[in-house]
């Protein structure tokens, strides 16, 4: 008598979830230019650069601008206020210094 034998196949799936994992881990740059020209003068330039990664590779690759941007970090926003604050002060005080001089 003769044993059916089971086929086997050799392709291993791979989840959403995997892939994501992978790409999160590796990290992926989708670059791409957009330019709109007329009559060969050239009008617009978009440069599009998307990078997807995990924040521990963002870090690692030197992209941490989320630490020191006032609207992500609210450790950065009194530092960055403050300074806002003195440049408006500064401004103001050489604004009436030169309205004092030239006289009413």
């Amino acid at each position: 008598m003769a044993k059916a034998s089971t086929m086997q196949h050799s392709v291993d799936s791979t989840t959403l979830a995997d892939l994501l994992e992978r790409i999160l881990d590796k990290g992926i740059v989708i670059a791409g230019d957009i330019k709109i020209s007329l009559v060969e003068v050239e009008l617009l330039t978009i440069q599009i650069r998307l990078v997807i990664c995990s924040v521990d590779k963002a870090i690692e690759m030197g992209m941490d601008w989320w630490r020191t941007n006032p609207a992500f970090s609210p450790q950065a926003q009194p530092d960055h206020l403050a300074a806002s604050l003195n440049k408006i002060d500064e401004r103001l005080g050489r604004l009436e210094s030169a309205m004092a001089v030239a006289g009413p």
